[in-house]
């Protein structure tokens, strides 16, 4: 997915899913965002903690871990679709982002 303005905009359209490891989203992440780890993904820990109606878009620092994230959730029948540019590419959009403790964070 390319437009970060539109899922911006229309995130309650969408389940923002974080594929990136615990100590990368305590340090910053999409607000209301879903965090499970790629390596959950990749097992199938997803299930019950997604809704397979809705469309995910999958988040990770540069785009790489989500786009092998949004592979696997598409085989599994999700409408799923990487963030390209991760993390990364939204912060310098100027989009928000929020540590864990509600502060804005940084990159990790």
């Amino acid at each position: 997915m390319d437009d970060l303005r539109e899922v911006f905009d229309h995130r309650d359209g969408y389940q923002l899913l974080d594929v990136r490891e615990p100590y990368e989203w305590d340090a910053v992440h999409i607000e209301d965002s879903i965090h499970i780890p790629l390596s959950e993904v990749m097992s199938g820990r997803e299930q019950g903690r997604l809704d397979p109606s809705r469309p995910v878009v999958v988040v990770c620092r540069s785009g790489n871990r989500s786009e092998l994230a949004a592979v696997m959730l598409q085989a599994r029948g999700f409408d799923a679709r990487n963030l390209e540019g991760g993390a990364e590419r939204w912060l310098a959009a100027g989009l928000p982002l929020v540590a864990i403790d509600g502060s804005p964070g940084r990159v990790a």
